[in-house]
């Protein structure tokens, strides 16, 4: 039961990393690139029926791993704490951004709230970037200082960052050079799918000059990726181990690197939802291909003295992941009708679709 509650938990990150990726993406280039009104407004047109039910997906997440992986919820939620303020606060000023922004119709009122919608939209694409970097680095799980441990196995703390910017000391931060590269490549890879999305469902008159972002922004995200599996082994010696162990799991490296050398024929492609396609064939294959290299471990521990978390020594009771299924399937099928009416009503091109004007 352990197993398929993780699968659960993975793919509904996944879900909102493609889903409300797209939101921060468009965020992001929408603080860089639109500089009329129409282009603004073609932007917001394109996410404003969407974004709110994206967000669901983060907090459905969050429902399973306190019901599935309770200790790593606790584990995560305190040792987290800072960060997790950060990114709530981010989220709330994209979404008063979006919601605000049309209630005066004054300049400097609607530039302050594009400001905070788009800088937002930024931050939460490099915070969700690096905590996927201290997910893949670890922490120093029981506080260990000088070789014993001072808190329970399971118990962490991180401030912002440590005075040496490194991911090799005792004593980790959120920030450190190697947490910063993966934060930059998300920033990056949702940038260019938020802008495949705008593509996507809108004719707007930044669409040719967006395919041309996306594509030379594209040579960044591959140069990235490279240097982040060459810096890879500085942090795990042993970074493809679950890899060759089972060859079947080469899959999610396949499905990230087509999804990134398809973006480059982004200027070719005749229907305008392939660009979206490949740019979410690439997060889903870098989520996934990152949790599959740390499997089983969900907390990687980054001292000796205490054990990593995994999904076996923080899942909750048998009884309980196992009754959990039947409410887990109620739920699925209501959310599957749910998303099917949504993207019906809003298909096709959304640039008549007002958002937000009063």
């Amino acid at each position: 039961m352990e197993l398929f509650w993780y699968i659960v938990l993975m793919t509904m990150l996944a879900v909102y990393v493609i889903l409300d990726g797209y939101d921060f993406g468009a965020g992001i280039i929408h603080l860089f690139f639109a500089k009329t009104e129409k282009d603004k407004k073609a932007i917001t047109n394109a996410i404003g029926p969407f974004w709110d039910a994206n967000e669901v997906w983060l907090i459905a997440a969050g429902g399973v791993l306190f019901f599935a992986f309770p200790t790593l919820y606790a584990s995560s939620f305190s040792g987290f704490y800072l960060p997790l303020i950060m990114i709530l606060w981010l989220l709330i000023f994209r979404a008063i951004g979006l919601e605000l922004r049309g209630q005066i119709h004054n300049r400097m009122w609607e530039s302050v709230w594009d400001k905070a919608f788009g800088l937002a939209s930024l931050l939460l694409a490099l915070f969700f970037g690096i905590a996927l970097g201290n997910v893949v680095r670890g922490v120093n799980l029981g506080m260990v200082a000088n070789g014993v441990s001072t808190q329970e196995a399971h118990y962490f703390f991180l401030p912002l960052w440590n005075p040496t910017f490194s991911p090799q000391t005792e004593h980790l931060g959120i920030i450190d050079w190697f947490t910063l590269l993966l934060g930059i490549i998300g920033v990056v890879a949702l940038s260019i799918h938020g802008a495949n999305w705008i593509i996507f469902k809108t004719n707007s008159d930044l669409n040719a000059k967006l395919k041309k972002v996306i594509f030379n922004l594209n040579f960044v995200l591959l140069a990235l990726v490279i240097i982040s599996l060459l810096v890879w082994h500085i942090i795990e010696p042993k970074p493809f181990h679950n890899f060759i162990k089972s060859p079947l799991l080469w899959i999610f490296p396949l499905i990230t690197f087509t999804g990134l050398f398809g973006l480059f024929k982004v200027k070719s492609f005749k229907k305008d939802g392939l660009g979206f396609l490949f740019s979410s064939l690439f997060l889903f294959g870098g989520l996934t291909s990152t949790v599959a290299s740390i499997f089983p471990k969900v907390l990687p521990s980054s001292n000796t003295v205490n054990p990593s978390l995994t999904l076996y020594n923080v899942a909750a009771e048998e009884y309980g992941l196992s009754v959990g299924v039947y409410w887990f399937a109620i739920a699925i099928v209501l959310v599957a009708i749910y998303m099917v009416i949504q993207y019906k009503v809003f298909k096709g091109k959304m640039d008549d679709v007002g958002y937000g004007e009063h």
